[in-house]
C-alpha cells in the first residue's frame, strides 16, 4: 500500500491508501474513494475527466502520445497536468500529492 494525498475541487484534503499489487491506476483509486472523477472513457486516455495536477516532486512515467493528445484538447491544462488513468499505482508513488482539475 502507498499513501496518496488528494486535494479535491473544494480544497478538501483526502489521505488515501492505494494497493500496489492490483495494477490500479490513479483514476481507479479516485473512484474507489468516491471522489468526483468521471473516468467516462474507462481509462483509455480519451476523455480527460480524470485530469489532475501533480503537486509533489515524484518522477512519473513519461506522458504517452495518447495522453499528450488528450491533454492538448482538455480544459484547465497546466504544466503539471496528468490523466489519472495513465498513472499506475506503484511503490514509487508513496507520498504522491495531487489536486483534481476543475470540472469542464
Amino acid at each position: 500500500m502507498v499513501k496518496i494525498t488528494v486535494i479535491d475541487r473544494e480544497d478538501k484534503v483526502h489521505e488515501l491508501e492505494a494497493p500496489t499489487d492490483m495494477n490500479f491506476n490513479l483514476m481507479e483509486v479516485f473512484k474507489m474513494y468516491e471522489l468526483p472523477v468521471e473516468g467516462t472513457c474507462g481509462g483509455m486516455a480519451l476523455c480527460a475527466s480524470c485530469q489532475c495536477y501533480i503537486e509533489s516532486d515524484h518522477k512519473l512515467p513519461e506522458v504517452s502520445d495518447d495522453e499528450e493528445a488528450m491533454l492538448d484538447q482538455a480544459f484547465h491544462v497546466k504544466s503539471n497536468s496528468r490523466l489519472g488513468c495513465q498513472i499506475r499505482i506503484k511503490e514509487e508513488l508513496e507520498g504522491l500529492k495531487v489536486r483534481l482539475a476543475p470540472e469542464v
